[in-house]
């Protein structure tokens, strides 16, 4: 029985890929389950593979928007997607803040978005805008309108009150993960959702949380984040562990 979820982190990503085995260990005698995510083709494999040989780990297939400069074959990455661990399309979205061709990110991001509802699997969305602006959520939130069908978590929120408000009424999941533990700008959001509409997450390596704020991070400091959303919702800590469980359980339907 799992007590935790990380619903995106990165095994297959350095420094965690050369640790990985004892990443695994602790996550299990932590009962913390995770999702690796893909980036691109070959952390998509990556991915996969980390997965079947674990009972709490499963993955995501996908091509991430600061990689648009490869292709996206879509037949090889059906092919990945149809194994039965991988629970999510993605990363894939929009990235504004970073230097990019955001035709050629739209381009490859519907093209994600015809796989994800071709094999009834849910996307797993990066979306980060230009510095102190929503743009890219705009821009991402028109283009999944059109595809009223689709299912999705919002990986890394980065947004605000109006924009989560337009995700919940897509009927999206919203992740959060190490920054709501160190700013206080996402506190009106976390209060805003409803439990059963929020994932726990911490894009390990990036963002750690305090007290590790600084240092690589692990995906079993996902407990600091999911101690931090039942802080700001004023919670029973254990309520909130069980529910964010079952959340993930519900969105990515697998397990």
């Amino acid at each position: 029985m799992l007590e935790y979820f990380d619903s995106h982190s990165h095994l297959n990503l350095s420094p965690l890929r050369e640790e990985k085995e004892k990443i695994i260990a602790e996550l299990a005698r932590e009962k913390i389950g995770t999702i690796t995510v893909g980036t691109d083709f070959q952390t998509s494999r990556e991915a996969i593979e980390i997965a079947k040989n674990n009972p709490n780990i499963w993955a995501t297939v996908g091509l991430h928007p600061t990689d648009s400069e490869e292709e996206f074959d879509y037949e090889k990455f059906k092919l990945l997607a149809s194994e039965s661990k991988v629970v999510a399309i993605g990363e894939c979205g929009l990235d504004y803040f970073h230097p990019g061709d955001k035709e050629k990110q739209k381009e490859i991001f519907l093209k994600q978005i015809q796989l994800a509802n071709e094999v009834k699997k849910p996307l797993m969305i990066h979306c980060r805008p230009s510095k102190r602006t929503v743009d890219a959520y705009r821009d991402l939130i028109s283009i999944l309108k059109d595809y009223p069908s689709t299912k999705a978590n919002m990986h890394f929120f980065g947004g605000n009150l109006e924009i989560a408000k337009e995700l919940l009424e897509l009927g999206f999941t919203i992740s959060f993960a190490g920054p709501i533990t160190f700013v206080p700008d996402y506190d009106k959001v976390i209060e805003y959702l409803p439990l059963d509409m929020i994932l726990s997450e911490t894009d390990a390596p990036f963002a750690a949380p305090t007290p590790f704020r600084g240092r690589t991070c692990y995906p079993y400091y996902v407990k600091e984040v999911v101690k931090k959303i039942a802080e700001v919702k004023k919670l029973d800590l254990e309520e909130v562990k069980k529910q964010l469980v079952a959340n993930v359980r519900r969105v990515f339907m697998k397990f």
